[in-house]
C-alpha cells in the first residue's frame, strides 16, 4: 500500500483579483484575498464578481482561494458576517480564514475555517484546542520557533501554516491596542494606524536618553528562505507571504522566490508533493532584496537574536551601493562595482538621518545625474538602490507562464484515429477521429510533422512532455486531423479538471466540546460579540471580560504585548548579564519608557516569556461602526 505523500502549499497574498492572478500564474498554490467587509486589510475590500474571476482561474490549476474575514464583529455585524459567508460560498471560495469565534456558533455553509494568526497562537495548549474546535489550517504566531512548532505539529491534526516572508507586526498578532487607544482605528477591526512605524526616544528609569528618533518598535521583515527544511520537518505545510498591501512586483517576485525554493525541496523528497497543478517558467531571476524589505531577518525561527529591528527607518531603503566619492554641480559619483541604470531609484540617509529617495534621471560610468539635485548629500554618505528599474521593467510586463504537463498517446481504430491525453495529476479525456488510414511515404517526416502538430497547445494551459504512437505501422495523419483530435482532447480534459475539482470539506468539532486552557478571559482574548462569548462558555471559560475595544476607559494595561525586547537589544538584558563576571546582579528589567511627542508609554519586562508590554491608557472615549467598507457592506444588506 502506497503512503500518502504530504502536501505542501504555498501561500500568497493578494490585494485584489489581479494581483491574486498574476500570484497563481508565479506559483501560488493558494492565494488569500480580502473580501468586500471585515477584512484585517481594510483598505483592501474586494467585490464578490473580482473573487469569483479569481477563484474560477486559480480553480484551473486547482490552487485554491481563502478569504480573510479576520475581524472582530460588533452584535450588530454578526448577520451581514453571515450573508457574506453564504456569498462567499456560493462563489467557490475554499476556506475563511477567521479570529472570531462567534462565527464558529454561527449557521454557516460548509466551507472550510482557518484560524487567523490574529487568534494568538503560540502555545502547543491553544494550539490543541483549535485543532479540536473545527479548524482545518491554523495560522502560528510569527515568533514561534522550530523547537515549538515541532510540539505543536505533534500534538495536532490539522495543517500548520507559518509566515516565511514579508513585514513583520513587531507585537503578537491580535495582541495590539495602541491604534485603538491613540485613534479609534482598531487592528482588529482592520485600521492599524501603524504607530509601531514611528520614531522614538528611548530612556532608562532614570530618564537618560538610550536612543533618541529612532524607529524602536518597527522590525526588519521576515524571511525564511534559509529555513523552509527545517520548517517542513518541524511539521509545516502551508508557507505564507505576507503583503495585501503590497505592489504587483513584490507579489511576483516573492512567489517565484519560495516556488523556486520548494521545488528544489520537492524534487529531492518523493514523500512530499506540491498541493496545486502546473510548473512555471519566468522571464526573471527572482530577487526578494530587490522588492519592498527592511533588510532581512528570520525572526525567533531559531532563538532570540539582538538585530531584528529596522530602527533607522521603516522604508524600504534598498541595496548598498557604496558610498559618495565626489559631488558636483548636477552629478555625484558612488564608488561601487554595482551596474547601475537610467531611471534607477536611490537613496540615503541626510544630515537629520531622514531617509531621502531620489531618481537617476541618466548613469556615466559611476556618475549619477539625478532628476534634483539634493542639496545636502556629501562625500562620503552612503548609498542604497531601492529601484532596479531594469529589473522592475521585467516585472511590469508578463513575467511568467504556468503550465500543466500532459502525455499523449495517438492510437489507430478501426475507422481512424484516437488521441488520449493524461495530465501530471492523472485526470485524462480520450478524442476519437473518422480518417481514411494512408501509409506515410517519408516516415520520419510524417512523424516530425504530427508530433509538431499535437504539441501545438499554445494559448492553453497545457505543455507536452511525451508523446507516444501505439500504431501498427506509420501513418500519414493530416495537420488538420491532428490539429483536430489535439483541440477535442483538450477540451475534454480541461471539463473533466473543471468537473473533478472539489473544495476542501469543513471540519467536524469535537464531541464532547474541547475544554479551552484556561476559564478566564481577559480583554486580550478580543470577545466583541455575544456569538464569540457563548462559545468560550460552551467549551468551560466561566469569566469572560469584554474586547478592549468595548471598553470606554481603562487603566493603563498592556497596549502591546511582543517578543521583541528593548534591554536585550541593547545590551541589558538580565539574562544576557547572568554570569558575567562583576556583572551579575547589576542588571535588572527595569521599567523603560518610550517617547513620541507628548505620548509617553512606560515598558515593562516579563522575563520569564522573554516579553516586553507597552504600557498605556485608552487616549479617549471611541465608539466607531465599523470600517468604511463594513459600513458601506452593512447598509447595501439591510
Amino acid at each position: 500500500m502506497l503512503k500518502t505523500r504530504r502536501h505542501l502549499e504555498l501561500l500568497a497574498p493578494a490585494k485584489n483579483a489581479d494581483f491574486g492572478i498574476e500570484a497563481i500564474n508565479h506559483g501560488a498554490d493558494a492565494v488569500y484575498i480580502g473580501g468586500p467587509a471585515f477584512g484585517a486589510r481594510a483598505k483592501a475590500p474586494n467585490t464578490i464578481a473580482d473573487i469569483v474571476r479569481l477563484v474560477k482561474h486559480a480553480h484551473r490549476y486547482h490552487a485554491e482561494v481563502f478569504v480573510a474575514l479576520n475581524t472582530i464583529f460588533h452584535d450588530n455585524e454578526l448577520a451581514g458576517a453571515r450573508e457574506l459567508v453564504q456569498q462567499l460560498y456560493d462563489a467557490e471560495v475554499d476556506a475563511l480564514i477567521v479570529q472570531d469565534m462567534g462565527l464558529l456558533e454561527m449557521d454557516l455553509p460548509p466551507i472550510q475555517l482557518h484560524a487567523s494568526t490574529q487568534t494568538d497562537i503560540r502555545t502547543v495548549e491553544k494550539a490543541r484546542f483549535l485543532d479540536q474546535v473545527g479548524f482545518s489550517q491554523i495560522v502560528l504566531a510569527r515568533e514561534l520557533d522550530l523547537h515549538t512548532i515541532q510540539k505543536i505539529s505533534a500534538a495536532t491534526t490539522c495543517n500548520l501554516e507559518y509566515f516565511i516572508h514579508g513585514a513583520l507586526c513587531v507585537a503578537f498578532s491580535g495582541q495590539c491596542y495602541i491604534s485603538h487607544a491613540h485613534t479609534g482605528r482598531s487592528a482588529n477591526r482592520g485600521e492599524c494606524s501603524q504607530e509601531c512605524r514611528l520614531p522614538f526616544t528611548l530612556e532608562d528609569q532614570k530618564g537618560r536618553i538610550i536612543g533618541k528618533d529612532k524607529h524602536f518598535l518597527s522590525m526588519k521583515d521576515n524571511d525564511q528562505s534559509a529555513n523552509l527544511r527545517a520548517l517542513i520537518d518541524a511539521g509545516v505545510s502551508s508557507f505564507k507571504i505576507e503583503g495585501r498591501y503590497k505592489d504587483l512586483p513584490y507579489v511576483k517576485n516573492a512567489t517565484a522566490h519560495y516556488r523556486q525554493l520548494l521545488d528544489e525541496i520537492l524534487h529531492e523528497s518523493p514523500e512530499l508533493a506540491k498541493s496545486s497543478h502546473g510548473d512555471c517558467t519566468y522571464t526573471f531571476n527572482p530577487q526578494p532584496e530587490k522588492t519592498f524589505n527592511r533588510s532581512a531577518t528570520d525572526y525567533f525561527a531559531n532563538g532570540r537574536q539582538a538585530d531584528i529591528g529596522a530602527f533607522d527607518t521603516p522604508k524600504f531603503s534598498g541595496e548598498s551601493l557604496g558610498k559618495v566619492s565626489k559631488v558636483g554641480k548636477d552629478f555625484f559619483e558612488v564608488d561601487t562595482d554595482i551596474q547601475l541604470h537610467n531611471g534607477d531609484g536611490v537613496c540615503f540617509f541626510d544630515v537629520h538621518k531622514e531617509l531621502v529617495g531620489l531618481r537617476v534621471n541618466s548613469v556615466d560610468g559611476k556618475k549619477l545625474y539625478p532628476n534634483d539635485m539634493p542639496l545636502d548629500i556629501r562625500r562620503g554618505m552612503a548609498v542604497y538602490r531601492n529601484r532596479d528599474h531594469a529589473f522592475m521593467r521585467l516585472l511590469e510586463k508578463d513575467s511568467a507562464q504556468r503550465k500543466i504537463a500532459v502525455n499523449m498517446i495517438l492510437t489507430e481504430t478501426q475507422d481512424g484515429f484516437s488521441l488520449m491525453v493524461t495530465d501530471e495529476a492523472g485526470f485524462c479525456a480520450t478524442a476519437y477521429c473518422l480518417a481514411e488510414k494512408q501509409i506515410a511515404e517519408n516516415i520520419e517526416k510524417a512523424r516530425a510533422s504530427l508530433f509538431e502538430n499535437l504539441s501545438k497547445l499554445g494559448s492553453t494551459d497545457f505543455i507536452t512532455k511525451e508523446i507516444q504512437l501505439e500504431t501498427t505501422q506509420t501513418w500519414f495523419v493530416p495537420a488538420s486531423t491532428a490539429n483536430s483530435l489535439r483541440r477535442d482532447a483538450i477540451e475534454q480534459l480541461q471539463q473533466t479538471r473543471d468537473l473533478g475539482y472539489q473544495r476542501p470539506p469543513r471540519r467536524a468539532s469535537a464531541e464532547p466540546p474541547a475544554t479551552y486552557p484556561d476559564d478566564t478571559l481577559s480583554y486580550l482574548a478580543n470577545v466583541y460579540n455575544k456569538k464569540a462569548r457563548i462559545f468560550y462558555e460552551k467549551h468551560g471559560v466561566k469569566m469572560i471580560a469584554a474586547a478592549y475595544e468595548a471598553n470606554k476607559e481603562l487603566d493603563e494595561v498592556p497596549l502591546m504585548i511582543t517578543k521583541h525586547c528593548l534591554r536585550f537589544s541593547h545590551g541589558l538584558c538580565p539574562k544576557q548579564a547572568k554570569g558575567v563576571i562583576g556583572v551579575q546582579g547589576t542588571v535588572t528589567a527595569e521599567p523603560m519608557t518610550l517617547i513620541n511627542g507628548n505620548d509617553r508609554f512606560t515598558l515593562k519586562f516579563d522575563c520569564k516569556p522573554c516579553e516586553m508590554h507597552v504600557m498605556g491608557k485608552i487616549r479617549k472615549p471611541v465608539l466607531k461602526l465599523g470600517p468604511p467598507q463594513t459600513i458601506k457592506f452593512l447598509q447595501k444588506t439591510n
